[in-house]
């Protein structure tokens, strides 16, 4: 999408109704079972969809799945009071070790990404159905990401020019960068933030207010080119069909031209204002998680019973760094450190899921099935 598709526009009368009958209509043309799976969170975008769900379809079997990993924030219990409310069989899945199913993981999606949650809620829905309902783009459509606006408006005004918001929205996203970047590469990777900058150019470069580019941003990057593209090949891999009605064309037309205070109010920081508004006519506010958690892990946490045992054991030899991909200096300098800043261990993470692609695509000498233990 480009920015004329997130130019605002009136909202049409009665919004939040307009809303629940696409939603409704998109569950009622492609549910044809009896029995479907649901990821439930306990958010705002699951809630409802479950909610709407159970008013179009009294007598569907619905399997609900949360997700709980170890030593984590823990939303099962919201996500169980929502479950017995809509009478759903509601299913926890527990992960001891997040990273023990990574090169399988890894070889699906075929790229090096460690953060596939995703993998294990589909894994255990086709355990129960070959449908599986989502609440899948509520974030990026209708403003879930509400630590990111607060951050981006109080760096960015209206004479900044559009270096300063490519900078701030990427300040914006801290948890995914060290500030020694550059020396974390090795000689066959020229990394240069002017490359960074030059690919979101494009969503900074129009007249559209900073929390609408901010929108423009999120949809294109996390949604569109990110997060679907992995989760249709894990959808596949599993042979199950996804349904995610917030991602149906026409709700997306109506939300991206969506007046950004309908999704933002920056003034008590709270997003997904009309979703809320919906959701009020379920009565089930108490029970949905206030901040934006989703599937969330304490990487920090992960880091000292799992991560850092494993990125020794493959970082020890590790083929990036014998390649020059990676700079052993800078994997030297952290590796052994137990309290890590946060940035570095998600940095970690992400350079472990680049050995096990790199052993399961180019070495070949790891296979799929291959369990990361510590």
């Amino acid at each position: 999408m480009n920015w004329k598709d997130f130019v605002e526009k009136n909202p049409p009368e009665n919004l939040t109704l307009k809303i629940e009958k696409i939603i409704s209509n998109s569950l009622q043309n492609n549910l044809k079972k009896s029995n479907v799976a649901l990821a439930l969170s306990s958010g705002i975008d699951s809630t409802l969809i479950t909610a709407i769900l159970r008013k179009e379809f009294p007598q569907i079997n619905i399997e609900s799945i949360s997700v709980t990993f170890a030593d984590s924030v823990d939303e099962s219990p919201n996500a169980k009071r929502i479950a017995e409310k809509f009478e759903t069989n509601h299913h926890v899945l527990y992960l001891e070790n997040f990273l023990l199913e990574l090169p399988k993981a890894i070889s699906i999606v075929k790229q090096p990404f460690w953060d596939l949650h995703w993998y294990y809620v589909v894994k255990k829905a086709k355990s129960l159905s070959n449908l599986l309902l989502s609440g899948d783009g509520g974030d990026e459509l209708f403003g879930g990401y509400t630590f990111r606006y607060q951050k981006f408006l109080s760096l960015v005004n209206s004479n900044s020019s559009v270096l300063t918001k490519i900078i701030s929205y990427l300040e914006c996203h801290e948890r995914d960068w060290v500030q020694d970047q550059v020396k974390l590469f090795g000689e066959k990777i020229n990394f240069a933030w002017s490359e960074i900058h030059s690919i979101l150019k494009e969503y900074f470069t129009n007249n559209l207010h900073p929390t609408n580019q901010v929108f423009l941003a999120d949809y294109n990057g996390k949604l569109r080119h990110n997060m679907l593209p992995l989760y249709n090949k894990i959808h596949t891999y599993f042979k199950i069909k996804n349904i995610a009605p917030l991602l149906s064309p026409q709700l997306i037309r109506l939300a991206t031209h969506l007046p950004k205070e309908l999704k933002y109010d920056s003034h008590t920081n709270s997003g997904k204002i009309i979703l809320r508004k919906l959701l009020q006519q379920f009565n089930v506010d108490q029970f949905v998680t206030g901040n934006k958690q989703g599937f969330s892990i304490n990487t920090f946490n992960l880091w000292k019973n799992h991560a850092q045992k494993l990125c020794k054991y493959y970082m020890t030899n590790s083929r990036i760094i014998k390649e020059r991909w990676i700079n052993y200096e800078w994997v030297n300098k952290y590796l052994d450190n137990d309290e890590l800043d946060v940035r570095i261990i998600n940095k970690f993470l992400g350079l472990l899921a680049f050995e096990i692609w790199y052993r399961l695509f180019i070495s070949k000498e790891m296979k799929s099935d291959e369990l990361l233990h510590t």
